[in-house]
């Protein structure tokens, strides 16, 4: 017989032990596979992400047209379109005000033909908000007569609230600029802003981060049930099997469980697919359809997970005994060494450290291979230390209550068991540490403060008004003013003017408004109907100059002075000989205004142009729903205006995807943490279920059995938050380093992180009480 076909003789001999070894048998099989199908089911999730998240982009650049040059003139397939987004009780609503020009418009995707007026296209979503009874001021502020659903095509997930509102009243300048636009086709070929090297770092820490607690998982699962496991083995030696032969048919025992663990991976991936339509995680949702792994991902993992089954077996035999009438182990366990156990980590900090402050001037330039093979080996040196730490600490304990004793003792005989429950917790609060440092530290990198001053204003209102429209600004004022909630809307109209047409750098911005709006962007004294202001600068101590406005008597063209003609007609004005000056003062938004401010009996007389208009809003803080009255007057006055709320910074986009996206992950590993966690804990009580009823038929009270198997999870899992905490720490302060920051640790994180850790296990303790009080009865004795 070859080498080869006694390897597979004794892997199958192995595989039929997993299957038909009895119930001792297909209940560790059974365990197996639960545990690594938990694990290969986020590694497929995490596998069809990239798909997922290519088809939710592929969709939204299918609806959208805001990257393309339209056709200046009508034709019978062109159609204006217009960004309505809505916000509704701290929801995004993302929306288009669509009209046909002719018979021939195509419908927007999803949709099978062009929205008529006064009808709304809207997704299943946003139908189900708008019919229960929190959308009931949405459907007010909205006012459609019908409503249709768009199909999948034109969403880019089921949870998005998106609208098509169908009119007839949009009016364009030639589709050059503006809030309106003209198209004759959707879709737009838009590759986006490719990522910072910093936000990059982040994308593969992230990644490494939540997959290392998948593997570690998947590597404890496989030694579930390794003393009985090592007890048959013993027989095998018995009837003639010898030491190869043995550790063949024990890697053919885990592989049988690693296959079926694949197979209820793949089995609980389906499952969870087809709920992933239901559930958006940070405000994000996708199809069922579009998570679907690439067929390499899924080889890779189908190919892995079996080998990694041989190997860890292999690898937990190699200093085991296996002899006819016992295993060695039984005996007191030789004491583990340190040495070998901090090369990983110290091959992380070698590939780390020459990366910190490289280029402080140009942050992280980084190879991404070096950062994601050194955050690997750091975090798999928890792994590695972590049984070491655990055989240490518990051999210098001894005295204390009955519970402590026996929870000590079982962890003297066996603190490697112990340590491999909770080493993916371990790698997991390690990751999330690190990474929780390293966008503390970016976050003002990515955050910019707008200089918005909330005491004058809570909300503003912007609109554009298109030239030959007769929307007027002071309607919108005033429509929102008489909302209920609000104690104070000013209005600001812009025109644009220039001393020549068309204009050139020497165009001015002249401000039109009541004497009180005109107070919020400049520092005046005494006003009246009729006044003309000129700004000259900040008066900020610095000495900031805003703008030199021109001079009274200078002769302006306010309005078109574009020279364009569909931009509408300049008309002439004077700078009014009693002009004068005052120094600008920033708006509540935080903008410093240029040029001249009139009243509006002073400005220039400007109907068929564009404009631009600012409405700033005080609320009533004691109304509740004051902030959606507003919303819903200004999308009644003008659904093209935008109302928002004026906030003190604003973050990056790319930032805020990927801290959702690392959100959204940690929800996953924390349900996979959990769930293998009470997995484990019930696998290590089966095993011990006979030495339980014993314990209990000799008087030990229960309460002090359950006391024993708290300790006993307690103390592993202080030990691993320790050094996690350490590790953690050291990582996330090596990446902030290597992005040109200065280091510095937000400590009210770090200890969330951990007490997330430790009220995991907590919770698994607890679930597993009532397996652990049935496993106490004597009929637990019985043995077959």
């Amino acid at each position: 017989m070859t080498a080869a076909q006694g390897w597979i003789r004794d892997l199958l001999m192995g595989a039929r032990f997993a299957l038909n070894g009895g119930r001792q048998g297909w209940t560790r099989t059974l365990l197996t596979g639960v545990g690594v199908g938990l694990g290969v089911a986020l590694l497929l999730v995490t596998a069809a992400l990239p798909s997922a998240l290519t088809a939710r982009t592929d969709r939204g650049d299918v609806r959208t047209n805001m990257s393309l040059t339209g056709p200046e003139r009508p034709r019978p397939e062109t159609f204006l379109i217009a960004r309505a987004s809505q916000e509704y009780h701290r929801k995004s609503i993302e929306g288009f005000r669509i009209q046909a020009e002719g018979p021939d418009a195509p419908a927007p995707p999803g949709l099978s033909r062009f929205p008529r007026p006064d009808e709304f296209a809207v997704s299943p979503a946003l139908d189900a908000l708008l019919k229960s009874a929190d959308g009931q001021q949405l459907r007010e502020r909205f006012g459609a007569k019908s409503f249709t659903l768009i199909g999948d095509a034109g969403l880019i997930g089921p949870g998005e609230l998106f609208f098509y509102a169908g009119t007839d009243d949009l009016r364009t300048n030639g589709a050059r600029y503006g809030q309106v636009q003209r198209y004759d086709a959707f879709g737009a070929d838009d590759e986006g802003d490719p990522l910072d090297p910093v936000l990059a770092l982040m994308v593969v820490l992230t990644f490494v981060a939540l997959l290392m607690p998948v593997t570690v998982f998947i590597a404890a699962a496989i030694r579930f049930g390794g003393e009985q496991r090592d007890r048959r083995l013993a027989a095998l030696r018995l009837v003639g099997a010898d030491v190869r032969m043995v550790r063949r048919i024990a890697a053919g025992e885990a592989l049988a469980g690693s296959v079926f663990g694949l197979g209820l991976g793949v089995l609980f991936f389906l499952v969870s697919r087809q709920l992933v339509g239901s559930q958006a995680l940070g405000r994000r949702s996708v199809f069922p359809a579009d998570l679907d792994p690439s067929p390499w991902l899924v080889a890779l993992v189908a190919v892995a997970v079996p080998l990694l089954s041989v190997a860890v077996t292999l690898f937990t035999l190699r200093g085991v005994g296996i002899e006819p009438l016992g295993v060695v182990r039984a005996a007191p366990p030789a004491k583990r060494r340190i040495w070998w156990r901090l090369l990983p980590p110290l091959g992380g900090i070698a590939l780390l450290a020459p990366l910190a402050n490289r280029n402080s001037g140009d942050p992280a330039r980084f190879n991404q291979g070096q950062v994601g093979t050194g955050v690997v080996l750091l975090l798999v040196g928890i792994t590695a230390v972590l049984p070491w730490l655990v055989e240490r600490s518990v051999s210098r304990l001894s005295r204390g209550p009955v519970s402590w004793q026996l929870a000590v003792r079982r962890l003297q005989v066996a603190s490697g068991t112990a340590a491999r429950l909770v080493n993916g917790v371990a790698v997991a609060v390690a990751g999330a540490i690190a990474l929780q440092i390293l966008f503390a530290g970016t976050e003002s990198v990515y955050t910019s403060l707008i200089g918005v001053d909330p005491a004058r204003a809570q909300m503003a209102v912007t609109a554009d008004r298109q030239p030959g429209s007769d929307l007027r600004i002071e309607d919108i004022a005033a429509k929102v003013a008489r909302a209920e909630g609000v104690t104070k809307a000013v209005a600001l109209t812009r025109i644009s003017a220039a001393t020549k047409l068309p204009a050139d750098a020497s165009s001015v911005q002249i401000t039109v408004g009541t004497c009180e709006a005109l107070r919020e962007v400049a520092v005046i004294q005494t006003c009246a109907e009729g006044d003309s202001f000129a700004l000259t600068g900040s008066p900020n101590p610095d000495g900031s100059s805003s703008g030199i406005a021109p001079a009274a008597g200078t002769k302006l063209f306010a309005g078109g002075v574009s020279g364009d003609p569909d931009d509408g007609k300049p008309v002439e004005w004077t700078v009014p000989q009693a002009v004068r000056q005052v120094a600008s003062r920033p708006d509540p938004d935080g903008g410093l205004n240029t040029g001249l401010l009139t009243t509006p009996s002073a400005a220039p007389r400007v109907a068929d142009a564009q404009v631009f208009a600012s409405v700033y809003v005080m609320l009533d803080p004691t109304v509740a729903d004051a902030v959606e009255n507003v919303r819903t007057a200004t999308y009644r006055a003008d659904p093209l205006a935008r109302a928002y709320q004026l906030q003190y910074a604003k973050t990056n986009g790319q930032y805020d995807a990927i801290r959702a996206g690392l959100y959204i992950g940690s929800v996953l590993v924390l349900v996979l943490i959990g769930l293998s966690l009470l997995v484990a804990q019930l696998e290590q009580l089966r095993e011990r279920a006979r030495l339980l009823s014993s314990l209990v038929a000799f008087g030990t009270p229960r309460g002090t059995l359950c006391l024993s198997v708290l300790w006993q999870t307690a103390l592993p899992i202080a030990l691993a938050l320790v050094l996690a905490s350490a590790v953690g720490l050291a990582l996330g302060s090596v990446l902030l380093r290597m992005t040109g920051l200065p280091v510095l640790i937000e400590w009210n994180v770090v200890l969330a992180m951990v007490g997330a850790g430790g009220a995991l296990v907590l919770l698994v303790t607890l679930l597993s009480l009532p397996p652990l009080l049935r496993m106490m009865r004597p009929d637990g004795l019985r043995t077959e």
